[in-house]
């Protein structure tokens, strides 16, 4: 009895020995097959964009200065605003790819304050986060920017310190890197959209991040303006090839523009160019959103005027129109729309593992003071996730609550994978990227930049709330 029972054992532990055996053995292989496919989506990713700036020596000065001041908004009134070099928006700092560019800035506010470059893949040191990167610029202090963008595009600047308040009273600039490799247009012209939210006499209502703008999509606004004015006129040449770079800069508004009687092509998203121009049709600008666009104004037209409307709500309004002076006609230059050398296309994206998921959602306490997080927690007391550098990484986030969160992610350029699950094909690169609710987003990323950046929502409120944490890169 006691050998068959040591033969049976024995039988026993050959058999678990080949089942752990084989259990082991298909871990490997996925672990193997899991490691095949990163590798090859990093393949894939190669020379999209360049790791290093390449400086020319060439270095670009612009003075930049934040203070109180006045423009006329909404006519005849004037608006007390916070602006830089004294006007709304604030300068437009233009220099070619491989310049650098170097930017004395002093605060002249009652506030600190910093410049965060949104969209520019910076020194990490130059990112403008206060806590993070640098100390906040006190009242009276000044500090230098300088950095070598890396990349050509339409970029912006604005403040990273109580932005939902600094931003609103109209502290953004905008930073347009050329690229003298890409075609002339007849104009290359500049539309920032912002909305303010006046009282009857032009002045911007002083309350800032309630609880209405908590418990909503942020603080939308009742005067929506492009470049400070409300319905921009444009005079525009029949036959005029325009390139158009619109940056919304607003605290919660979407906007969707529509050119009626045109027909617009992007031709960049969030700075950087498509790996095929698509027409114009239905795209959500959310909060720190840019597009340029193509725009040939045509020469054969019943149409003297054209109206750019924004149709995201229910009741459209207008933005600006172009208007065609009699017999002012202008040649049209003739070239492909500029593209993307390279976009990866990532189809099997959606079969990476996600390296992490980042649960949004509220809390509201019993004073109901109403508090937006990141995985339960809100800044600065949320947990800071790793990336691996120039490896693929694939993040999801999942919006519990019933508002919109446009996620922006400093230092990185991401692609957009799939939304609740589905893949999406866009050939084109983003810095943010509208949530909208109870909807889960997946992105796909390889980090070239090495540092702590930030992760928030652009919703300006909700980002004061708590809804931003930190990515590091390392």
């Amino acid at each position: 009895m006691r050998i068959v029972r040591f033969y049976f054992l024995f039988i026993a532990l050959v058999l678990t020995g080949f089942i752990s055996g084989g259990q082991a053995a298909g871990q490997q292989d996925g672990k193997d097959s899991v490691s095949e496919l990163l590798v090859k989506l990093e393949r894939e990713f190669a020379n999209s964009f360049p790791k290093d700036a390449s400086p020319n020596g060439t270095v670009r000065e612009f003075d930049l200065v934040a203070s109180e001041g006045n423009w006329g908004i909404m006519p005849p009134y004037q608006t007390k605003v916070w602006a830089y070099n004294g006007q709304i928006p604030g300068p437009i700092f233009r220099i070619k790819l491989g310049e650098s560019i170097k930017v004395r800035f002093i605060n002249r506010l009652p506030q600190s304050t910093t410049v965060h470059w949104h969209g520019i893949r910076v020194p990490n040191a130059m990112d403008g986060v206060p806590g993070v990167t640098q100390e906040p610029i006190p009242s009276g202090g000044s500090f230098s920017y300088q950095f070598t963008p890396k990349d050509a595009g339409t970029f912006w600047f604005h403040p990273h310190v109580n932005s939902a308040e600094q931003i609103e009273r109209g502290l953004h600039g905008v930073l347009i890197v050329e690229d003298p490799d890409e075609p002339q247009y007849s104009r290359d012209l500049v539309w920032v959209l912002d909305d303010w939210l006046l009282n009857k006499t032009g002045e911007i209502h002083d309350k800032f991040v309630t609880r209405h703008d908590l418990a909503h999509d942020g603080r939308w606004g009742n005067f929506p303006t492009i470049n400070g004015t409300f319905q921009l006129p444009v005079s525009v040449k029949a036959g005029e090839r325009i390139r158009l770079r619109i940056i919304n800069v607003a605290n919660g508004r979407v906007f969707v523009p529509q050119f009626q009687g045109l027909s617009p092509i992007v031709i960049a998203v969030d700075g950087m160019l498509t790996g095929t121009p698509f027409p114009l049709k239905r795209f959500l600008l959310a909060p720190g959103n840019r597009i340029d666009l193509d725009i040939t104004i045509p020469r054969s037209s019943e149409n003297t005027t054209f109206n750019i409307i924004d149709t995201y709500t229910r009741k459209p309004f207008p933005l600006a129109y172009f208007h065609i002076q009699s017999g002012n006609t202008s040649g049209t230059p003739k070239f492909k729309p500029p593209q993307a050398h390279h976009i990866p296309q990532w189809e099997e994206a959606i079969n990476a593992p996600v390296l992490h998921e980042y649960m949004l959602d509220a809390k509201e306490d019993r004073s109901s003071r109403i508090t937006w997080t990141i995985d339960g927690n809100a800044w600065p007391n949320g947990k800071t996730h790793e990336l691996p550098l120039g490896q693929f990484s694939r993040l999801r986030f999942t919006n519990n609550s019933y508002r919109l969160h446009p996620m922006h992610l400093h230092g990185q350029f991401f692609k957009l994978i799939a939304r609740n699950g589905k893949s999406v094909d866009e050939n084109y690169w983003r810095d943010t990227v509208l949530i909208g609710p109870e909807q889960s987003v997946d992105i796909g990323l390889v980090p070239l930049d090495t540092g702590k950046w930030a992760n928030h929502c652009h919703i300006l409120e909700h980002a004061e709330a708590g809804m931003m944490s930190m990515i590091w890169v390392k």
